[in-house]
């Protein structure tokens, strides 16, 4: 099919210009006579005049032009991109005795890549390499650069081929064929005596418009045999009807495994792909072939992966057929219906519609070509091979009345000769139904064949042998184009605006005073000097007070000085500015005054004003008292935020919202707070609230990327789909190696149904999971190649195998050698928990795996989103391997308790338990589903048993807490003392300090008591509770006044404890004092 790409109406003329040859070398001498002739799409556009007696060392100044007219009948767009032009340098030999006409030689030839002239570009300028007839291509590459022979050319337009408009939507397709390997053994280099030799030829379909496909052929494959490697950096070539030609500037270069996209890629598949690509048969093309595509072929291949993901490309083997005077006819036999080891290879093309994706690579399967195969894979009816093989419509006439014959004389041209023996018996069926019309009458075993597709017997040799090829395809411009940082950038400022911190600036009537203040202190300070000067040192530490008449003195001698030297003066006009600023700013008087009274009236405000602030900047400037020491608060932002954690354990949620609202009041520019806050407001229920406080965190600061992250699950909440999408971008942008975002921006997608940005963003999540866990598995671009056989041993021992590829979503389950999960309650939210390195002999065991999905519902859980956490959970069961994890039902029974959903919680807890009993965590969970629904004894033994564990449970201060209050409540009060002293060590509050305060009480220790309830008072001077045993011990301890003001704050405070307030009571009465009522 030719393709036709529209231009307009006009041709444009593209101008060659051949300027000089260097290094240009005869066969037989250094002087030589040659021209160059130039070529592009198979027509010859000229031969430059004849040069002679040219050297070696002077070049040869060609100064020859020639042009084609670029159009959309002759020479269209898609020959300018996928066609070189073609500059042969000819030698023209000298005349031999009795010889008539001059005989000619090619020297060599050269490729000029006209791709630029697609890019917009009108002119360049580039020198090619040439490649010697006499020489191969290695040779060339050994010479040093100075001394290759080359060409310099020009190519210039009048105008650009492409509108700005035809350029922004046009893009270029290219796809390159490497190396199949593992071919099938049948394949000999050698094809016997007598036999002809074969060809390998390789198709593929692509949309050129949105009308029309164009069939891409890579025929001329090279069978070799194995023992050495396919060199890395070997030039590409494409493929044009006078052979193939070397692009220049253009080769193969080898890529780590991990980093392609296509099969093959397991660790089970390393040893196998190793061994193939070194000491097994091998089929080479290492050829190119180049798409230009419209804006509507852009388009329609877009649609068509949208619609059907995998893609074939077709294989063939087919002999070469030749005549007695060596003319190679065509490599497809015209006659045939079934095509020689006829395979198809599956491309998945899905990965190019990534957001940003121009590149797929990989080894891909061979597999025999099934009609019924093609249909249910690729929704594609015809084969490309065959469509090519098929002979003009003006044959089959002629071909209709001699089938038959043809057919009976003539042996089988799909098979080659080692196939010896009796015919195949698939071969028969075939004769009798390529006969026209369907002549001749099916056998009972036909009529089997007509319902059942025929077997491809060659094409399962491909699978026998596990035959695979490399295949790259790659486009110039992304099919999806990714938003860049920039834009995602702006688009969060219009949806949250930042509020960046602005300095307070005195103005106005506040910097006038503000300024008269700053006068009077350099005034004073310069009043203060001259003293100095005329009577030593004042203010002396330990100094006599000066008499009366000595200050008198003094005073006058000072101001008599003062009016001597002219400063008395110059202090006068230096404070003048600063009165009439205050006069115009603070006062608002700027006109004179008619009435005397007035007058009067305003200079004696104005004077009591200007001694007042006179007086507080001398206050500031002579005070011999220490300067004020700015008072520190009780408490840091940890220990408020600790405290915070404690009441929402305890619902107390005013409490909690009191200890927020101090924290982002003490530091309101700090957007951690803020991201607590939301996150409490989230575990209330109000998401409006939590919402306003994500935002006021991106506010403060634009790149804080857990707030951005809540952004977008509360939009996603809220189906604002555009702007969640838009948070999360930008999340992923400011963090590319964060599994948490990648992993909530696939959940996103796959809620819109949008499964191939849901698959990019998994795949990446599990990507950067495994570079954590595996340091370097996901930076393998500094590794060494394949062929390092060291490296891939140990890479092989580290690395998780990679599932095979799916539609959808691989399982993105990672088993590391060691997980650390210690500390992970008090893991920053929006961050990945680290893992320990070490080998698997000498690491611990793993206690948990780890997926994508669980490190997310690990944030989702610390941040209290939980709709997102279950819907996370459900995507890790839908996607677990080898039933449900540990971890799995321990993130489950966290969500089933922040629901009050007891008895779900103590289910899966004892799944999980009875999976590994010598978790900590599950047996601290455990404790606290008793201790809720008042099984106390139950939760004791859980609670001991987590605590008996090296190391404990993550999160030990609620497991603390909840214990030593069992113990309380059944009378242990020495074990409460014990458990309250650890909680007070590791983590100390108002309620650890309470409780030793309680056990050291009911164990008549009232000294240890009294400390115990004064240092929880001071973190917490608002628990009744404190002030209720506070009360009690100052009654025992017969302290009557502190007694009765312990009881005032128990009344005041309204403690809720019936007993408590009984026991004081009870005391009260016993003692007869306390109460301020008796």
């Amino acid at each position: 099919m030719k393709p036709v790409l529209n231009i307009g109406d006009k041709s444009v003329p593209v101008k060659i210009t051949v300027i000089r040859g260097n290094n240009l070398r005869g066969n037989k001498s250094d002087n030589f006579h040659n021209y160059v002739r130039v070529e592009f799409n198979g027509v010859v556009l000229g031969d430059s005049p004849k040069k002679e007696d040219v050297s070696v060392e002077q070049g040869v100044d060609y100064d020859f032009t020639c042009s084609f007219d670029c159009s959309d009948t002759a020479h269209t767009l898609d020959n300018v991109a996928h066609k070189p032009v073609i500059l042969t340098v000819i030698e023209i030999l000298p005349k031999e005795k009795k010889q008539k006409v001059e005989k000619e030689a090619v020297l060599g030839q050269a490729t000029v890549d006209l791709l630029p002239l697609l890019h917009g570009q009108c002119s360049f300028s580039s020198t090619v390499l040439l490649h010697p007839a006499s020489s191969s291509l290695g040779e060339v590459a050994s010479q040093e650069t100075s001394s290759k022979p080359s060409l310099d050319v020009s190519v210039s337009i009048p105008e650009p081929l492409l509108s700005e408009t035809q350029l922004a939507g046009s893009n270029l397709l290219k796809v390159t064929v490497e190396t199949a390997y593992s071919v099938p053994e049948v394949w000999n280099l050698d094809p016997g005596p007598g036999l002809l030799p074969f060809t390998y030829a390789a198709a593929m379909q692509v949309p050129l418009t949105a009308e029309k496909q164009q069939a891409l052929m890579f025929p001329g494959g090279l069978l070799k045999a194995g023992g050495d490697r396919e060199a890395a950096g070997r030039p590409l070539a494409v493929s044009l009807a006078q052979g193939a030609q070397v692009l220049p500037g253009v080769s193969i270069q080898k890529e780590p495994i991990e980093l392609e996209d296509g099969e093959l890629t397991g660790i089970e598949d390393r040893e196998f792909r190793k061994e193939a690509e070194t000491s097994r048969k091998r089929v080479s093309w290492d050829t190119e072939q180049r798409c230009f595509l419209d804006a509507g072929g852009a388009a329609s291949l877009s649609q068509r992966i949208g619609e059907s993901r995998l893609w074939p490309v077709e294989i063939m083997r087919s002999s070469v057929q030749g005549s007695k005077g060596g003319k190679a006819s065509r490599p497809l036999a015209e006659d045939d219906q079934q095509l020689s080891f006829h395979g198809v290879v599956y491309v998945d093309m899905g990965p190019l519609l990534y957001p940003g994706a121009t590149r797929i690579r990989g080894a891909y399967r061979v597999h025999p070509f099934s009609e019924a195969d093609l249909l249910a894979k690729t929704k594609r009816t015809a084969s490309v091979l065959k469509e090519q093989a098929r002979p003009p419509a003006s044959q089959v006439k002629q071909r209709a009345n001699s089938a038959v014959g043809s057919c009976k004389m003539a042996t089988s041209k799909t098979f080659d000769g080692s196939h010896k023996g009796p015919k195949d018996i698939k071969e028969m069926p075939r004769k009798v139904n390529n006969i026209p019309g369907g002549q001749g009458r099916p056998t009972r075993a036909d009529s089997v064949t007509d319902v059942e597709p025929p077997v491809n017997a060659e094409g399962q040799m491909y699978v026998d042998a596990r035959t695979y090829i490399i295949i790259e395809i790659s486009l110039e411009k992304p099919l999806v184009p990714k938003r860049p940082p920039e834009e995602l950038a702006k688009r969060v400022n219009e949806l949250i605006p930042p509020r960046p911190p602005l300095p307070r600036r005195p103005a106005g009537a506040e910097r006038a005073v503000q300024e008269f203040q700053n006068q009077v202190t350099s005034v004073v300070g310069q009043l203060l000097d001259q003293y100095q000067e005329l009577f030593g040192p004042a203010f002396l530490h330990g100094a006599k007070p000066l008499d009366p008449s000595t200050q008198e003195q003094h005073k006058r001698q000072l101001l008599g000085e003062l009016n001597y030297s002219g400063k008395f003066f110059a202090l006068k006009e230096q404070m003048k500015y600063s009165v009439v600023r205050i006069v115009r700013e603070k006062m608002l008087r700027t006109e004179a005054f008619s009435d005397p009274e007035q007058l009067r009236a305003f200079l004696s405000q104005l004077y009591v004003f200007l001694v007042d602030h006179m007086h507080l900047a001398l206050s500031k400037t002579l005070s011999v008292d220490t300067q004020d020491v700015a008072v520190q608060p009780r408490f840091d932002s940890s220990q408020l935020r600790h405290f915070a954690r404690e009441a929402q354990l305890y619902r107390d949620y005013y409490l909690a919202a009191q200890y927020y609202q101090e924290l982002v009041v003490r530091e309101p520019t700090e957007p951690s707070h803020w991201f607590d806050y939301g996150s409490f407001y989230m575990l209330t229920g109000d998401h409006l609230k939590a919402e306003e406080c994500f935002h006021h965190a991106v506010s403060i600061q634009q790149s804080h990327q857990p707030s951005l992250m809540m952004c977008g699950v509360l939009a996603q909440m809220g189906e604002r789909y555009s702007e969640a999408q838009t948070y999360l971008e930008r999340a992923t942008c400011l963090d590319p190696t964060s599994v948490v975002a990648w992993t909530l921006s696939g959940l996103l997608h796959q809620g819109q149904n949008n499964s191939i940005q849901a698959e990019m963003s998994f795949l990446e999540a599990g990507r950067q999971l495994r570079a954590t866990v595996v340091p370097g598995a996901g930076d393998t671009a500094g590794e060494p190649p394949l062929d390092e056989d060291k490296q891939e041993d140990q890479e092989g021992e580290q690395e998780e195998e990679e599932e095979d590829a799916t539609p959808f979503c691989p399982s993105p389950t990672v088993q590391p050698e060691a997980v650390d999960q210690e500390g992970e309650g008090e893991r920053e939210p929006g961050t990945r928990s680290r893992h320990a390195k070490g080998s698997g002999a000498e690491s611990s065991p793993p206690r948990l795996n780890t997926t994508i999905y669980m490190e997310t519902v690990q944030f989702l859980l610390q941040s209290n989103a939980l709709q997102m956490a279950q819907r996370a959970l459900s995507q890790e069961l839908l996607y677990s391997d080898g039933g449900l994890s540990s971890s799995y039902r321990l993130s489950l029974a966290r969500l089933q308790l922040l629901r009050a959903d007891y008895c779900s919680a103590a289910s899966n807890l004892r799944e999980a338990l009875n999976d590994g009993f010598q978790e900590p965590d599950a047996w601290a969970l455990y404790g606290h589903c008793h201790y809720l629904t008042g099984e106390l004894r139950k939760a004791q033994e859980c609670y001991e048993r987590s605590l008996e564990f090296l190391p404990g449970p993550s999160d030990t201060h609620p497991v603390y807490l909840r214990l030593g209050t069992i113990y309380i409540h059944e009378g242990k009060f020495e074990s409460a003392k014990t458990n309250y002293l650890r909680a007070c060590k590791s983590s100390p509050s108002c309620l650890t300090w309470l409780g030793l305060g309680i056990s050291c009480y009911r164990l008549e220790e009232m000294s240890e008591a009294e400390d115990a309830l004064t240092e929880a008072n001071t973190l917490n001077n608002m628990n009744p509770e404190v002030w209720g045993y506070l009360a009690l011990v100052c009654l025992k301890s017969g302290r009557t006044l502190e007694a009765e003001q312990s009881y005032k704050y128990v009344i005041k405070l309204n403690l809720q404890e019936e007993s408590i307030l009984k026991e004081i009571k009870e005391l009260q009465d016993h003692l007869g004092y306390g109460n301020p009522s008796f």
